[in-house]
């Protein structure tokens, strides 16, 4: 079953023109690539790369489209431009033409607007992000913010005057917002860097007198909040302290798509925009994630505001695109060319609680075997991050483990998102390892649930990786492999070689190197590898600018020197994961087999 839930197709969806017409990524060939999907229903490929298509817009007003690519998962976006009449290239394919390229710095689309193109990007000095407009006319450029920090999104005003700027800021998993003013070119900060605030994508009313954002300014949970241009001044649009809320802003200024998210799931509802009051609950498919979806984007609602489109994905349901019509409520899938055949069997996981050490309530996700196919084994997956969150959204992975006979056990320790700002504030710096203590308590909550913790493994990505590496090196006795993802081996070797830009980013939230470094010393597992004893699996692409190649080398050479049983796969047109199914196919079915060895009775 691995074979083919790694071989579902999914489709999410980036852009939408007044006329209808979609821009999507569908990955059918195995490398997500730019489809056009016509206002009645069928389909067009715009791109064959190589490599992995980023992002892309329509140029209003035009026949052109931008689209963000890079190379070799090395995540240098750069932008190339494509005329939709012209199909002179290979397959009868539009041609890509450059627009912003340089390949040695990250360009990041923003937005098209009619003749104009705004990115970010670090080319200034290969740390901080600047956000700059392109004018497609003169191809002249206009730096509209250089105040440097790692700029993590950016969001155009509907008149083009305004560009609100979601900035890095100086607590953990905190961000700051600013607003650039386009035609004055100044910057004004609307929420203070050292807050200790997070904050979303902004959202902006059709007159681009103000936006809304979802943000946990002075509370726990993420809020709805309003901001006017005019006044300069914050108001409470909607607040529930149990959940935390996101909008996005109907085109007829009216009305408010609002995402509610409940341990994992991600409701919609439709909203008055004035007073919030409530109009209609979205009948989405149960269970699953209507927004917030790493790398997808959140909903879009059509030009004229009649519909909205939004990226759906649920534990039995591969990442897809579904259109909401306002007026009707009618919810309509928008189906690729070779919609994916589902196998039967697939189950959504079922939520616990598990006490740790110091009486926090832990929240899991458990996926029971498909078919009763279970023989007390059990794998814990660990999501990267680590301010990010295990949602219960598409993962074949998990779902194939599940098939392979596993548990498998899905947490979000503390320093997740989604569960408050005290929870995914409790693992920062000095607090790292009381995340690894969480996994500890996790192992011996196992019992209860009918799983031999002896045949018990860890799997985890990124973040993800190190906490699987912190498991096997602080807690020897409990685990009985690990499968490492791109995962950092030493929190001090990984900031001193990680991408400059990453790097100061990452320092707010792990501990800074010129002054935590003996703590961040003693929370590495590199040096604590004389004690693995479990047998451990290694996957790493060799152009990660996150988490570089090294990290997977030193724990494999360390291990190797002590005859640990350890496996490295490198794929030298990867970065941060595995983007191409070709890859997957050939990395995961190995690492399956890896803990079909070493969790067996």
């Amino acid at each position: 079953m691995l074979t083919t839930l790694l071989s579902l197709p999914t489709t999410m969806a980036f852009d939408v023109a007044p006329d209808g017409r979609l821009l999507v990524g569908y990955d059918g060939s195995g490398i997500r690539q730019i489809h056009e999907v016509a206002a009645d229903g069928s389909w067009r490929a715009l791109t064959a790369l190589g490599d992995t298509a980023r992002n892309t817009r329509f140029v209003p007003g035009s026949r052109q489209v931008v689209v963000e690519h890079d190379s070799g998962g090395d995540e240098r976006g750069q932008l190339s431009l494509l005329d939709l009449d012209d199909t002179s290239g290979p397959d009868g394919l539009p041609v890509l033409s450059p627009l912003v390229q340089d390949l040695a710095y990250f360009h990041h689309l923003v937005d098209a607007k009619p003749g104009r193109v705004f990115f970010t990007t670090n080319r200034r000095n290969g740390v901080d992000f600047d956000l700059v407009m392109h004018d497609l006319g003169t191809g002249s450029e206009t730096v509209l913010y250089d105040g440097g920090g790692y700029l993590t999104s950016a969001h155009v005003s509907p008149d083009e005057h305004w560009v609100a700027i979601r900035l890095a800021g100086g607590p953990g998993n905190s961000v700051q917002l600013l607003l650039a003013d386009v035609a004055a070119q100044t910057v004004t900060e609307l929420t203070g860097y050292a807050d200790p605030t997070y904050q979303e994508a902004p959202s902006w009313l059709p007159d681009s007198s103000g936006f809304v954002v979802a943000t946990d300014a002075g509370r726990e949970r993420l809020a709805l909040r309003r901001y006017d241009v005019g006044t300069a001044t914050w108001s409470d649009l909607l607040i529930d302290d149990e959940h935390d809320l996101d909008g996005w802003v109907c085109p007829d200024g009216e009305h408010l798509l609002v995402g509610t998210t409940d341990d994992g799931v991600v409701t919609l509802a439709l909203q008055m925009l004035a007073d919030a009051s409530f109009v209609a609950q979205l009948d989405l498919p149960a269970g699953g994630c209507a927004a917030r979806l790493l790398m997808a984007p959140d909903p879009l609602w059509s030009v004229d505001g009649s519909y909205a489109l939004f990226n759906h994905s649920s534990p039995i349901e591969p990442l897809s695109v579904f259109r909401y019509a306002r007026e009707t409520g009618e919810i309509t899938a928008v189906q690729s060319p070779a919609g994916p055949v589902l196998p039967d069997g697939l189950a959504h996981p079922v939520s616990h609680r598990v006490t740790s050490f110091d009486g926090e309530q832990v929240p899991v996700f458990v996926y029971r075997p498909i078919g009763n196919s279970g023989n007390g084994s059990a794998v814990v997956w660990v999501h990267g991050g680590p301010e990010m969150m295990a949602m219960r959204n598409w993962n074949p992975v998990v779902t194939a483990l599940a098939a392979e006979g596993h548990t498998v056990i899905v947490p979000n320790v503390r320093g997740s998102a989604a569960y408050g700002k005290r929870w995914y504030s409790l693992d920062d710096k000095e607090l790292r390892l009381d995340s690894v203590k969480d996994l500890a308590a996790i192992h011996d909550w196992l019992p209860s649930i009918g799983v031999d913790p002896k045949r018990t493994g860890l799997w985890g990505g990124s973040y993800g990786g190190y906490m699987v590496l912190a498991g096997l090196t602080f807690q020897p006795e409990r685990w009985a492999a690990g499968v490492d993802v791109v995962g950092i081996a030493s929190l001090v070797t990984f900031l001193e070689n990680t991408s400059a830009y990453r790097r100061v980013a990452r320092e707010r939230e792990y501990g800074v190197l010129a002054e935590d470094r003996e703590f961040l010393e003693s929370a590495s597992p590199l040096n604590r590898v004389d004690d693995i004893r479990a047998p451990l699996f290694v996957i790493h692409g060799a152009n990660d600018p996150r988490v570089p190649l090294s990290e997977a080398e030193q724990i494999v050479e360390a291990l190797s020197k002590r005859d640990v049983p350890c496996q490295l796969l490198v794929y030298p047109d990867e970065g941060h994961g595995l983007a191409k199914r070709a890859n997957r196919l050939d990395a995961y079915p190995q690492a399956f087999a890896f803990l079909r060895e070493h969790l067996s009775s």
